[in-house]
Parts: structure tokens; C-alpha cells; sequence
């Protein structure tokens, strides 16, 4: 293979960089928009800005089900966390709403009328308050696998289940609205901390007080073994760039920390902003994000190209076969799969060495244990 690579496109998280504090963060984020008095306030007296790593662990585990929610999501090639969080949210405001459909049936149609926002979700808490609803979180992948949805089809799923569980027609779930823009901000509160909410989203935090996890990532293979990687493959005449769904300042400031950066061209670094800075230019909605291979395109072809021009280019892309993606997820596959480009799938991802079977069943073309191994494959 080694002649006919010239390209080597890394996603991050699962490959680079442990997502376990990503997922720490939106189980935080589901937690806190279900139970702290900024959202619905099911339980104001449990929150605080500052768990333990034992109490993380336990509302991670409660909230997506032992991961078993998590991995459902991956399995349907859903790969940004803020989806994620978005999708299991709105799930159990669904639930919770079920409880109180006997009663409170017009207030429920009114609220799915319009996009919720957080008056809305205020007001919701306020009518939950006088019931003893509850969320139910092992109920989400039972009801889920019930469809066939994939990727952003998960979320219009939510206005079928809507409709079951409240006897409603309604089309307000469908991501990127502001319901979803406050998981987004709940969740860089979180995975940011105080410090850097506003340069992450323009905006203060709602919720003051969380120390964030940008100082404190935890790479997948040795750091300096990590760094040798990229310094080896650079050196041999291999271009390398990244491919992630973080947003800028989560892949920047890490890899500036890990002392990674010098290693990358910044435009060929694409991440999660230059994914929304796409899809605002579109005239339709689409999702950009993997697996639609846009994140890779764009990187390949350093972001000279425009985001119509990227839409544009035929699939498979030119020379497809001369470009090596490394990823842990079905999603990473999948896009791979649509550029006709060679994928190396990393068994360090949330499923760890279960997802080989996933990969072989896909016909990955490597699969490695470790980032460290694309060595022995070029």
C-alpha cells in the first residue's frame, strides 16, 4: 500500500484524543436540562456545577443506559456529541410529557406547535412541578430500534414518537433549531469551562461555576509516540491533515497543549465551525457533519474549494484510492466509503476491540488496535 497512499485525513476523537470526557459532558448536559432550575427543574436540589469523578460516572451511566444509548447512536452513524445530547433530551421530554398527556393535553399541543426554547422549557417545569413525572432513560434504544432511521433521520423520529407517546402531529424536533442550540450550550459550559464559553459560542454561560475539560484531555497512545507519528509520516512524503467533529477551539488549543500542532497545515485542519459555517451557506437545510463527507473533501483539498464546489465534485473523487482515512466509527467509514478512499478503522473508540465486528462486517481495509499501527500498514 505504501506507494499508493499520499494523503492520511485523521479524525480526532476515538483515534487521537479519549471521548470519554466528551460523553461525561453530555450526560452532564442531559442531567442538568432535565433537573437544574435553568430548565425544566425536576430536581433543583441534585444539581451542581462540580461532581466528583464517581458521581460523573454514575449520572453517565444513568443517563445514556450504561452507554447503551451512546452506542446505538454510533451504530446509526450519528457521530456529533451535540446531536447526541439532543436526541436523548428531547426523548425524555417526550416521556415526561406523556405522563401529564391526560391532563394537560392542550398545553402539550400548544408547546409542540413552535421550536422550544428555554421560556418554554421553563414553563414546561413549571406545570411538571405539580406531577411526579419522571424520566425514564432505559426506554430509548427499545423505542429507536423500533425504526430504521440513521443519522439525521433519528431526528424526525423524535416527532414519531411525539406523536405515539402525546397523540400529536408535530414536525418541531428536527436538530439545529434552539432546543438544539441549548444542548450545544449547556454542553460547551461543560466540556469548556467558564473560561472559554464565550470564545467558544459568543455567548456567557447560563450556569456559572464548571471548571471545563480543555486542559485536561487524555490521548489515546503516548503523547510523544503520537507526536513521532505525525513527524514520521511528514518526513516520508506523506501529507496528513485532520477530520473532526469537535469545533476549532477544542482541536486547536489541545493539540497546541500536546505540542501536535506544528505537525498540520491549518488548512488542513477542518473541525465542527467549519462544518456550521457550510451549512449556513447552503440555500436548503443539510447536515454537513460525517457522515456526509464533506469534513473530508474540504480537508483534502486544503478548504480552497467552496462549499458548492466540494457539493459538486463527482463520487467517488479523483484518486480516491491514494487517500488513507483513519477513524473509529461507522461514520468515518461511511464517508470514506463515498469518496472511494482507503479507511484504517481504530478499535479505540467508544466500543473499544467489540467494534471489529462491526468493521469487518463493513469491509473496513485495515483494522488496528491502536493509531500507533498505521506504521505497519504503509
Amino acid at each position: 500500500m505504501g506507494k499508493l497512499i499520499k494523503t492520511i485525513l485523521f479524525d480526532v476523537d476515538g483515534v487521537l484524543l479519549s471521548e470519554e470526557h466528551y460523553f461525561d459532558a453530555s450526560a452532564l448536559t442531559v442531567w442538568e436540562m432535565l433537573i437544574s432550575c435553568n430548565y425544566l427543574a425536576l430536581s433543583p436540589e441534585k444539581f451542581k456545577t462540580d461532581y466528583s469523578e464517581f458521581e460523573v460516572k454514575e449520572i453517565r451511566e444513568r443517563v445514556f443506559d450504561h452507554d447503551n444509548v451512546l452506542k446505538f447512536m454510533k451504530s446509526r452513524g450519528l457521530n456529533a456529541n451535540w446531536d447526541m445530547i439532543y436526541l436523548a433530551f428531547s426523548y425524555q421530554l417526550i416521556h415526561l410529557l406523556s405522563q401529564i398527556k391526560d391532563t394537560e393535553s392542550e398545553k402539550i399541543s400548544q408547546w409542540c406547535q413552535a421550536p422550544i426554547n428555554r421560556e418554554t422549557l421553563l414553563e414546561i417545569g413549571r406545570v411538571l412541578s405539580n406531577y411526579n413525572a419522571e424520566p425514564d432513560f432505559n426506554l430509548f434504544v427499545g423505542d429507536f430500534e423500533r425504526s430504521n432511521a440513521t443519522k439525521q433521520e433519528l431526528m424526525d423520529y423524535l416527532n414519531v414518537v411525539a406523536g405515539e407517546k402525546l397523540g400529536v402531529e408535530t414536525s418541531i424536533f428536527k436538530g439545529k433549531d434552539e432546543l438544539w442550540s441549548i444542548c450545544e450550550h449547556v454542553s460547551q459550559e461543560w466540556y469548556v469551562g467558564d473560561e472559554n464559553v464565550l470564545e467558544s459560542t459568543g455567548r456567557p454561560s447560563v450556569q456559572t461555576g464548571k471548571k471545563g475539560y480543555l486542559a485536561n484531555e487524555s490521548t489515546l497512545a503516548p503523547q510523544e509516540e503520537i507526536a513521532e507519528l505525525f513527524k514520521f509520516l511528514r518526513t516520508n512524503g506523506y501529507e496528513i491533515g485532520i477530520g473532526t467533529g469537535r469545533p476549532e477551539l477544542e482541536t486547536i488549543q489541545p493539540f497546541e497543549h500536546l505540542n501536535w500542532l506544528k505537525q498540520f497545515e491549518r488548512n488542513r485542519i477542518v473541525t465542527e465551525d467549519d462544518v456550521l459555517k457550510a451549512e449556513k451557506q447552503l440555500t436548503e437545510r443539510k447536515a454537513l457533519s460525517k457522515p456526509h463527507p464533506f469534513t473530508y473533501i474540504y480537508g483534502f483539498h486544503r478548504k480552497e474549494l467552496s462549499v458548492e464546489e466540494c457539493l459538486s465534485l463527482p463520487l467517488p473523487i479523483e484518486n480516491g484510492e491514494m487517500v488513507l482515512i483513519v477513524g473509529d466509527s461507522l461514520a468515518d467509514l461511511l464517508a470514506a466509503r463515498q469518496m472511494g478512499c482507503k479507511i484504517a478503522a481504530v478499535l479505540t473508540g467508544l466500543s473499544g476491540k467489540d467494534a471489529r465486528s462491526e468493521f469487518e462486517k463493513h469491509k473496513a481495509d485495515y483494522i488496528l488496535d491502536s493509531v500507533l499501527d498505521l506504521r505497519s500498514i504503509l
